[in-house]
C-alpha cells in the first residue's frame, strides 16, 4: 500500500515554531467521533489523548452535538459576556443541582474567562484579596497554565523560563513522595511556617493538583491531601485544588478530591467542563470568599453560551445517576492490568506505572524511551502523548465514555509499541 505524505506546508512555513503536539502527529486531522480520529488521508487513529482531557466524553458526542445544533438553530445567543441567558441559567441549575448539592458543596461559580490558566489566574488573585498576603505554596512538578501569575506556580523550567522576567510570590515544596518517603509528610513546609527566622512570608494559599498530569501522572495519596487541608487550615492559609484535567470524572469522582473526603476553599474547573471541547472555565469558592467588587476580574469570552449548553447537557446526561464514576473506575482497572502485564514483562528496563482512573503513566528506565513509545504508537494508529520534566513518561489519557472492546484495541497497540521499541 502506498502511503501519501501529508501536506504540511502551510503549518510550517506560516505557523509559529511554538507549536508542539502537530510535531509529534504529522498528519492533517479532518473528522472525529466518539474515540476516533480520522485524517484527510482516510487513515484512522484511536485517540487516547482525549483533547489533553478536554474530551472526556468523546469527540463529537452526539447527545451533546444535538443540543448545540437545536440551540444554534433557534438563534441562542452565542455571546453574552457575563449577560443573563438561558443558557448560563441553564448550566447553572444543571451544576447546582447535579455536582453541588449532591456533595454538599455550597461554592458560588465564578467565569473567569475560557480557559484554565483563566481560573487559576481569578483564583490566586481573590486568595490574595481575601488574605492580604502575597505569596502563593505550590508543589514541585506542578503545572498550572502558561500565564504569568499560573507559570509562578508551575514547576516545569523549560515553561517558567519563558516568562522572561522573575516569577515572584510562589514557594514550591515537595509534592507527594517527592523525597522517596524518607521525610514525614510537610515537615519541611510546618517547619518553615512555624519557625519566624525561616524567610518564607506567610502564605495567602496553597494551591495543589491531586494527579499532577502535566508533571508526570504523579498521584497524591489521600491521607497526604488530608494532611495537606489539615495544615491549611491551621495555618490559615486557603487550600485550592487545581482540578482543570483531573476534574469532571477523570480519576472516577466529578471531582478528584472527593476520594480524600477533603473540601478545598477555591476549586479551578476547565478541560471537559464543557464536554464538547469548547472553552469554558469556572473558579469556585466559598460563599464567605466572594468578596469581589462588580468587575474587579473580567474578560471577554467569560460568557461562552455554545459551551454551557454542551455543558448543561453533559451532566444531565452522565452525572445524575453515578455510572460514569463506576464505569470509569472499571475501564482504569482495564487498563491497570495491561500496566501490570507490561512493567512485568518490561521489569528489565526499569518500568513502572501509576495512576487513577482513566488517567495513567507508563515510564522506563531510560528517559527517552517515552517518546519512542509514543512515535511508533502513532505510526501502528493510536494517539498518546508524553508528560513529565523530561518528557519520559507515556501518558494514558482515553474518553471516558470509551468502549471495552476500543480499551482493549489501544492497549493492544500500545503493547505492541512498548515491545517494538526495545
Amino acid at each position: 500500500m502506498t502511503i501519501t505524505q501529508p501536506d504540511l506546508s502551510v503549518f510550517t512555513t506560516l505557523e509559529s515554531e511554538v507549536r508542539s503536539y502537530c510535531r509529534g502527529w504529522p498528519t492533517v486531522f479532518d473528522r472525529a467521533q466518539g474515540s476516533y480520529m480520522y485524517d484527510e488521508d482516510g487513515h484512522t487513529y484511536l485517540d487516547f489523548f482525549a483533547g489533553a482531557g478536554s474530551l472526556n466524553y468523546g469527540h463529537n458526542n452526539p447527545l451533546l452535538k444535538r443540543a448545540l445544533l437545536d440551540y444554534l438553530e433557534r438563534d441562542g445567543v452565542t455571546h453574552g459576556l457575563d449577560m443573563s441567558t438561558t443558557a448560563k441559567r441553564a448550566f447553572l441549575e444543571s451544576f447546582r443541582d447535579v455536582v453541588l448539592r449532591p456533595r454538599g458543596l455550597d461554592h458560588k461559580v465564578m467565569f473567569p474567562g475560557p480557559t484554565g490558566t483563566n481560573s487559576v489566574e481569578a483564583a490566586l488573585k481573590l486568595a490574595r484579596k481575601v488574605k492580604g498576603r502575597e505569596s502563593i505554596v505550590s508543589f514541585t512538578n506542578a503545572f498550572h497554565g502558561m500565564s504569568l501569575g499560573a507559570l509562578a506556580v508551575t514547576g516545569n523550567a523549560f515553561k517558567r523560563a519563558g516568562a522572561g522576567i522573575p516569577l515572584v510570590h510562589g514557594t514550591p515544596m515537595p509534592f507527594d513522595d517527592y523525597l522517596d518517603g524518607r521525610t514525614p509528610d510537610f515537615i519541611w513546609f510546618e517547619r518553615l511556617l512555624e519557625d519566624a527566622g525561616s524567610g518564607l512570608n506567610k502564605p495567602a494559599a496553597v494551591i495543589v493538583e491531586t494527579v499532577q498530569g502535566e508533571g508526570g501522572i504523579n498521584v497524591a495519596r489521600a491521607e497526604w491531601l488530608r494532611g495537606l487541608a489539615d495544615l491549611c487550615r491551621r495555618h490559615d492559609m486557603l487550600l485550592i485544588v487545581d482540578d482543570i484535567q483531573m476534574g469532571c470524572g477523570r480519576t472516577g469522582p466529578f471531582f478528584s478530591f472527593e476520594e480524600a473526603g477533603i473540601v478545598p476553599d477555591i476549586i479551578t474547573v476547565s478541560k471537559s467542563i464543557s464536554g464538547y471541547g469548547l472553552p469554558l472555565a469556572l473558579t469556585l469558592f466559598r460563599p464567605e470568599l466572594d468578596i469581589w467588587e462588580p468587575g474587579e476580574h473580567n474578560g471577554t469570552f467569560r460568557g461562552n453560551n455554545p459551551a454551557f449548553v454542551t455543558a448543561a447537557a453533559a451532566l444531565d446526561a452522565y452525572w445524575t445517576d453515578g455510572q460514569m464514576e463506576k464505569q470509569t473506575l472499571s475501564r482504569g482497572e482495564q487498563v491497570e492490568d495491561t500496566l501490570r502485564m507490561l512493567t512485568a514483562e518490561h521489569a528489565s528496563a526499569g518500568a513502572s506505572y501509576r495512576g487513577r482512573g482513566l488517567v495513567w503513566g507508563l515510564t522506563f528506565a531510560a528517559p527517552t524511551r517515552a517518546t519512542a513509545v509514543c512515535r511508533r504508537a502513532f505510526e501502528l494508529g493510536l494517539l498518546i502523548e508524553t508528560s513529565g520534566p523530561e518528557g519520559e513518561v507515556v501518558k494514558l489519557l482515553p474518553a471516558l465514555t470509551i468502549s471495552p472492546d476500543e480499551l482493549d484495541e489501544g492497549l493492544r497497540v500500545l503493547t505492541r509499541a512498548v515491545r517494538e521499541t526495545d
